[in-house]
């Protein structure tokens, strides 16, 4: 963990299992677990590699979890992304917890007006941090707050650099009409 956080968090990987309140989803042989943890301030995400296999907790996850730092240091910032707390240790990433549901087609009529234009404008954003998401069509990276705007989550597959934006950026655009279809 960086130096101060575990202050600033209020626990460590001895106390993960304790403070985990819920478990959001269980992670797969090579993706991580992310937990619904209570920390000094309130609840936290954390993004976790270690129940998995050696290969994967000291290779796969924390190359996964440096890359998904580094772009979520870059949209630090942008209203719709949660911010990033710091890493527990090598195998985990802690972030700000942001309640809200799923992205679904049952939503269609029940979110505010500017869900979709809002959701336009933090994919500008992110594009124009030089970050492409690439995943934006899954359900489970999009959530309605509960303030009703857009909370733009996991950024695992997401690539840096304005070329990739550039090359790559249509895929997020297609996710943003794809919500439109199922939402309006």
């Amino acid at each position: 963990m960086s130096e101060g956080a575990n202050d600033i968090l209020g626990f460590d990987r001895a106390s993960l299992r304790q403070r985990t309140r819920a478990v959001l989803n269980r992670g797969g042989w090579g993706n991580p677990d992310v937990l619904l943890v209570d920390a000094e301030s309130g609840a936290v995400v954390v993004k976790d590699y270690s129940p998995r296999s050696a290969f994967v907790r000291q290779w796969l996850g924390p190359w996964m979890l440096r890359r998904e730092e580094r772009a979520y240091r870059r949209l630090e910032g942008i209203e719709a992304i949660p911010r990033l707390l710091g890493s527990l240790d090598a195998a985990a990433l802690v972030f700000e917890y942001r309640s809200g549901v799923l992205l679904s087609r049952s939503l269609a009529g029940k979110l505010p007006p500017t869900f979709l234009s809002d959701l336009q404008s933090a994919i500008t954003q992110i594009h124009g941090r030089g970050v492409v998401h690439l995943d934006l069509r899954h359900r489970s990276n999009i959530l309605a707050g509960e303030d009703g705007r857009p909370v733009v989550i996991d950024f695992a597959s997401a690539l840096r650099g304005p070329v990739l934006v550039w090359l790559l950026g249509w895929l997020d655009r297609r996710a943003l009409r794809k919500w439109r279809v199922r939402l309006l």
